[in-house]
């Protein structure tokens, strides 16, 4: 009887062993995973059997089509335990999400020995320790979200070796210390970086992508400073960088030298006319610490619907648009433009809904809230199917957004010279025909939609935004004075915009975008009218037609007096038009009669004495004509 029992003991072990050895390598580490985990009150790991052949069907387990493990995904499971080393003998693992449990202890350096990892979401859990550094053998990540834990210790430096990171790097709520590694600047500007909530301190490094970033990147860490966050930087004394030695030469880069008067870094763009587009995620948005906000009232009227606090107001513009100041709180943004008037982003909330919100610098002039709410009102009831339309605006004394629709398609700017986020082939002529037409209506618009004729101010080629149709719209209607201000206040009893008043400083301008002024605003103190602005479109033409910067490129005859100078003396002396059309024209022959039409209409535009520049109706009427010929 003894024996028998022997036997039968014998021969359960051995089945035993033998179902497990019957399992692949990839079954028997996902046992260890299974082993490390204490607690599984919902019981998902039931399924994971020792008596399988396969593990390709266990509960939040993908295979390929060898039964090799190419996906772990456990998210929001509850459960308890740690990372056994086991795990990264997976030599297939491309995607292990463990996010929203409780795991614990440090993460294992042998994790990292699974090379084919491209997504690793470790956040919401309870790691502790270090991050590795043989997380740099990652190489094929582009992924990596270990936020919501505790982990500490200084961030990696050598993070940039993982090339393929391109889709998220999150660090946000732990414990990291020390300062931000400037090599974090060589990480792409497609990159959604995150480390906000940390211990981190210093200056946050002006360079590379660093200077893409949205303030919420870095927002909680009450130890850094620099730009983005409106935390300026203590400069001891002795350390403070000597004078210009050559002060007519313009200092170049994203992050002036100068502060403004609530402190921020003042933004300035290295060409002065280009925005610089890049696509950067930056997690959650914060137009106003929630705490402020939720001190506000609501209100609403027949046609806007308003959240005010003692810190700020959201007003809703458009009856139709339903995007409330939460939404904004809680969307995801992508910086996509810098400017002197700002910085751009593009917002997109819960449901799909994408708008651009441009949160205005300080500019020379402040604001009150009633004389902030005539002027933007004013600038919102300028609709028009070729102008970008203002859909709601938030104010607060150090705080001013402006909620926009977002046309998807990047700038004429991009389209004609390239640039980020540019994937347009060559324009066409019949593109670029309809792109000017549109333009010239919508600029026609504001300057016929009210008696007290409205001024543009900035017209320029990364004004003018193109969507999938390419389609024009104008941007930044109104911006020019929001910013820069003007002489006198607005008269609150007309309630009017009075951009007709906008008045020209040496600060209003930049050597880069002179080219686009009329000669006559080119004075301090001048004022813009709307034959200024005709000039800017004329310059906008001749952009279109030769493909060429405004400031004539590298090849201006005339001793750097520009674009419209050298198109001047090539039909006064009756060269080629093949010396300064765009090459991807020389092609559309068939277009030569109206691409001279064209031309004419652009000199025109840009004739130096003002009285003989025609009317906008005039010059969209004219290219509306050239079609038909």
């Amino acid at each position: 009887m003894m024996n028998v029992v022997v036997i039968v003991i014998l021969s359960f072990v051995t089945f035993s062993i033998s179902a497990i050895f019957s399992l692949n390598s990839d079954g028997v580490s996902l046992l260890a995973l299974k082993s490390a985990i204490s607690n599984d009150p919902s019981h998902f790991l039931s399924s994971w059997s020792e008596l399988d052949s396969s593990a390709c069907h266990w509960n939040g387990i993908t295979c390929d089509e060898n039964d090799k493990v190419i996906s772990i995904s456990l998210s929001s499971k509850n459960l308890s335990g740690y990372i056994p080393s086991e795990i990264g003998a997976l030599s297939s693992l491309s995607i292990l999400t463990l996010s929203y449990n409780n795991f614990s202890k440090p993460i294992p350096i042998h994790l990292f020995n699974a090379t084919s990892l491209h997504f690793l979401d470790l956040s919401n859990n309870a790691f502790t320790g270090f991050l590795p550094q043989e997380i740099t053998s990652l190489v094929n990540l582009k992924h990596l979200d270990i936020s919501a834990n505790f982990l500490n210790g200084s961030l990696p430096q050598d993070l940039t070796h993982l090339t393929l990171l391109t889709g998220t790097l999150n660090l946000s709520y732990n414990r990291f210390s020390g300062q931000v590694p400037a090599t974090y600047g060589k990480f792409p500007v497609t990159l959604s970086l995150d480390l906000r909530h940390n211990n981190l301190t210093g200056k946050i490094p002006s360079v590379g992508s660093l200077l893409n970033q949205g303030p919420t990147a870095f927002s909680g860490n009450p130890f850094l400073c620099g730009f983005p966050l409106e935390t300026p930087c203590a400069e001891p004394e002795a350390q403070k960088p000597p004078p210009n030695p050559n002060p007519n030469e313009e200092e170049v880069g994203f992050v002036g030298k100068g502060k403004s008067g609530n402190g921020s870094v003042v933004v300035s763009l290295i060409s002065g006319v280009s925005v610089v587009i890049g696509v950067m995620f930056v997690s959650v948005w914060v137009l106003r610490r929630k705490w402020k906000l939720d001190e506000g009232k609501m209100g609403k009227e027949k046609l806007e619907k308003a959240e005010e606090g003692q810190k700020g107001k959201y007003v809703v513009l458009d009856e139709g648009f339903g995007m409330e100041l939460e939404d904004l709180l809680r969307a995801s943004a992508y910086v996509v433009g810098k400017s002197r008037n700002g910085i751009v982003y593009k917002v997109v909330a819960g449901g799909g809904t994408v708008v651009a919100v441009r949160r205005l610098s300080e500019g020379d002039v402040t604001w009150k809230l009633k004389e902030f709410e005539m002027e933007v009102e004013a600038i919102g009831r300028v609709q028009h199917p070729n102008l970008v339309r203002l859909r709601a605006y938030y104010y607060a004394s150090d705080e001013k957004l402006l909620v926009t629709d977002f046309i998807r398609n990047s700038t004429l700017h991009n389209a004609l010279h390239g640039g980020l986020g540019n994937s347009l082939p060559p324009l066409s002529w019949a593109a670029r025909l309809k792109i000017a037409q549109g333009t010239a209506r919508g600029l026609m618009h504001i300057h016929e939609c009210n008696p007290r004729k409205y001024v543009h101010g900035n017209i320029n080629s990364t004004k003018i935004l193109l969507d999938d149709d390419l389609q024009a719209y104008i941007s930044g209607f109104g911006l020019t004075r929001l910013v820069l201000g003007c002489s006198k206040p607005i008269n609150s009893s007309t309630k009017k915009l009075s951009t007709s008043q906008i008045i020209v400083s040496p600060q209003n301008s930049t050597s880069s975008c002179t080219m686009y002024m009329a000669p006559e605003d080119r004075v301090p103190g001048s004022k813009f009218t709307q034959k200024s602005d005709i000039y800017s479109f004329g310059m906008v033409l001749l952009e279109i037609l030769t493909g060429r910067l405004a400031n004539g490129g590298s090849e201006v005859e005339d001793d750097g007096k520009g674009l419209e100078s050298l198109v001047r003396k090539v039909f006064r002396q009756e060269r080629p038009l093949s010396e300064i059309i765009d090459p991807a024209l020389l092609n559309e022959v068939h277009a030569k009669k109206q691409v001279v039409a064209a031309f004419y209409i652009a000199l025109n535009c840009t004739e130096l004495d003002p009285e003989l520049r025609p009317r906008m109706r005039t010059v969209s009427d004219n290219l509306d004509r050239i079609r038909l010929q």
